[in-house]
This record gives structure tokens, sequence and C-alpha cells, in this order.
């Protein structure tokens, strides 16, 4: 079962109402005893429904999730749609310059403090969570798989896990490495990252960034999975068909 409603955002310009998604699993109410682990995404539009998604496509999520019977909640919430590419500084925990779009003020940090006191604080208060770090996972693509890939770092203290799909690592990638290497992170964290073979091309240097954070995060000990996906593009329907590969890693040991 999908759930949608309306919530408030603090944007930039203001407060703005967004779509908010859970999705709880066929147990949920059957087990009135029962408290599940939360994954929480970016880009909450493209999770679930077609009919919402940017282009037409979403990644499935609901019907993956009820074929494979996972015992978890997923809590999304939909990005900035403003016509100045919005979600890009929403999305950025740092300030970056793109030769497409221009200079951005990045607002990372205020989403994940947005995230973190707000979402997931409500999502908590309604729902039988397991609130608990060792419960709690954040994922994304593209710009979301950058804001998940910086939750897990910045935000160890709250999110274990975290799954990275197509990760824009081409935002600051200095300032993102040397977060990588000075974090505060817990020995049990767990990472999922990936990239389509197809994706490098469009810029230069976008797999040797994401090598070289990949291998500096499993050199300090995070549990990660990292992988080239055999011509995989950047787009919903081939994150789609990761959802085994990042759903088994950032799940394991979590289920009875």
């Amino acid at each position: 079962m999908v759930k949608k409603w309306t919530i408030s955002y603090p944007a930039a310009g203001g407060a703005e109402e967004r779509n908010a998604y859970i999705y709880l699993p066929e147990s949920y109410d059957h087990e009135p005893d029962r408290r599940y682990p939360v994954l929480y995404m970016f880009d909450g539009h493209n999770v679930f429904f077609d009919w919402d998604a940017t282009y037409g496509k979403s990644w499935g999520m609901k019907e993956y999730l009820d074929y494979m019977g996972t015992q978890v909640i997923v809590a999304a919430v939909e990005c900035s749609h403003s016509p100045d590419n919005g979600r890009l500084s929403e999305y950025s925990p740092f300030d970056f310059q793109d030769p497409k779009f221009g200079r951005f003020k990045g607002r990372g940090r205020e989403t994940m403090e947005w995230f973190v006191n707000c979402f997931k604080a409500g999502i908590d208060a309604e729902y039988r969570t397991l609130p608990q770090r060792e419960y709690t996972m954040i994922g994304g693509s593209s710009m979301g798989g950058l804001m998940a890939l910086y939750a897990v770092l910045e935000y160890n203290h709250i999110f274990s896990r975290a799954a990275a799909l197509s990760p824009s690592v081409w935002v600051s990638p200095a300032r993102l490495t040397r977060l990588a290497r000075e974090a505060r992170l817990a020995g049990d964290t767990i990472l999922y990252m990936d990239y389509g073979s197809g994706e490098g091309e469009f810029r230069p240097g976008l797999i040797s960034h994401f090598s070289r954070i990949a291998s500096i995060l499993m050199e300090r000990g995070v549990m990660a999975e990292c992988r080239i996906v055999p011509w995989g593009t950047h787009c919903e329907a081939s994150w789609e068909r990761q959802l085994p590969f990042f759903m088994n890693t950032i799940m394991y040991g979590l289920e009875e």
C-alpha cells in the first residue's frame, strides 16, 4: 500500500507544497505490534507511480517490494520543480558551477536538516518504525544519489545504510572526496553505489571520481558494493533494474 499526501517544505523561495509518499508492507495492518526499518528516498514522485514520474516511468518500487515481500517502510518526498533548476540547488551539498546551467548555491545541508528534523521525525511519530540508526536507510539517484551519499557520510549518526545510484559526483568532486576521507563513520556503515556503463561519456572523469570515492570509503572500512552496470543508462528504467542489487545490500540482516 502506498499513501500519498501533501507536505509543506521550506524551499529557498518560501514554503512549498510537495507530494510525499509512504509505502507500507502488507503485514503492516495485520501485525499491529510489529515495527519496521525505513528507507527514505529523494525524488519521491519517481519512486512508485508512472503517472507521477517526470518522464512517465517510475522505479516500480511498490510492485517489487510486494512481489519480494520485503518488510520495510519506504518514505519519499518530491523534489523541487522550479523552472530555475531548483532541484540542482536543493540536492547539492556544495556550491557548484555547471557549464550548461550556471552557478548554484548548494542547499543540501538545509534539505537534510529538514529530512532529519521534520520528515523523519513525522514518519517516526505517525508510523510503527524502528527509528534507531541501525534501521534507518536513505537512497536516491542522480542528484538524489549524491544526496544519499552525502547523507550517509555527513549524517552517519542518523543513517547507517545508503543506496546511491548514478550519484552526481561531478558536483564539487574535491569537496566530496575530502568528506569521504574525513567524515566520522561507524564501522557498520553499508553503502551501495553504481554507475551505468553508458553514463561516463557524458561527463569526462565521472567514472574516475566514482572509483576514487568508492576506494576511499572501502579503505576506511565501509561495507560497500560498487558496480558499473553493463549497458546501464541514466534513467528510471535502468535504476529499476538495479532494485534487487541495492535492496539486497542495504536490507541485509534487517529482515527476520
